[in-house]
């Protein structure tokens, strides 16, 4: 049987369910799996200083925020990766000619293009976010991550033109005119590459659920990977199992598949 060592739990559409609730169920499969001493980071998209209470929520103190940009372990920072100054210009320059909008995310806090727009305020309360100011070019050499807002399907095609950068949908009902901007190069994929590289962990005694074409790279680079039941239709493909939805015990079910609770 395989020694696991750590879990990688993405946040929205995986480990929260469109409620903004956590089953008891997925509570119960977190609180066993720490007690066999097995890792849990959260990897996400969102900020990481904007998850406190749903950390504590569940004794978690390792994460992988920004989309893989930045990561912690144990309270302890082990990398950070900011976007290319230019990139982030010439995204804001391709959402401003099409009337789109931006939320940028450095360490501390999430900048915005728009903040008083309806559709702004409605992913601000969808997503908890609190410590907010408006966008100013002064930020830009410290932008860890990036969400465009407000565009249509065929609209993401706009930012093509950036080599090594690609757009990911929100897998979040209500959300999906929404697309964070994910690197070729620094990924969840990348973030879990570094946690087990720091950890001294090979990759077969890791895991990893997530729902969103976000977490295709986290999926592809650990030993055990499951796409949730409700998860987007390109992800199953980049899976080796699938689980049922975040709203039927999706994570307890796949950790059960692994014998690993009860």
């Amino acid at each position: 049987m395989t020694d696991y060592k750590i879990l990688f739990l993405d946040i929205d559409g995986t480990l929260v369910t469109p409620e903004d609730t956590i089953e008891e169920s997925t509570k119960e499969a977190v609180s066993q799996i720490q007690e066999k001493g097995i890792e849990v980071f959260l990897a996400t998209g969102r900020p990481l200083h904007e998850i406190d209470d749903l950390a504590k929520e569940l004794n978690i103190n390792s994460f992988i925020g920004y989309n893989g940009a930045y990561a912690i372990y144990q309270g302890q920072d082990i990398f950070q990766e900011p976007m290319n100054s230019e990139t982030v210009r010439h995204f804001l320059d391709i959402a401003a000619a099409n009337h789109h909008q931006a939320v940028l995310y450095t360490h501390e806090k999430n900048y915005y293009t728009d903040l008083n727009s309806q559709m702004m305020n409605e992913f601000i309360k969808k997503f908890h976010l609190h410590k907010n100011e408006s966008y100013s070019p002064s930020i830009n050499s410290s932008v860890l991550g990036m969400t465009l807002v407000n565009l249509q399907e065929n609209e993401a095609s706009l930012y093509n033109s950036e080599e090594g950068i690609h757009l990911s949908q929100v897998n979040v009902e209500g959300m999906r005119h929404c697309y964070d901007v994910i690197r070729d190069k620094v990924n969840k994929g990348y973030g879990v590459q570094m946690v087990l590289k720091r950890l001294g962990l090979n990759k077969e005694s890791s895991i990893a659920f997530g729902d969103g074409m976000n977490d295709k790279e986290m999926l592809q680079n650990v030993g055990e990977s499951f796409a949730m039941g409700n998860g987007h239709p390109e992800l199953f493909q980049y899976a080796k199992h699938k689980t049922t939805d975040v709203t039927n015990s999706g994570i307890y079910n796949g950790l059960k598949k692994l014998k690993l609770v009860k």
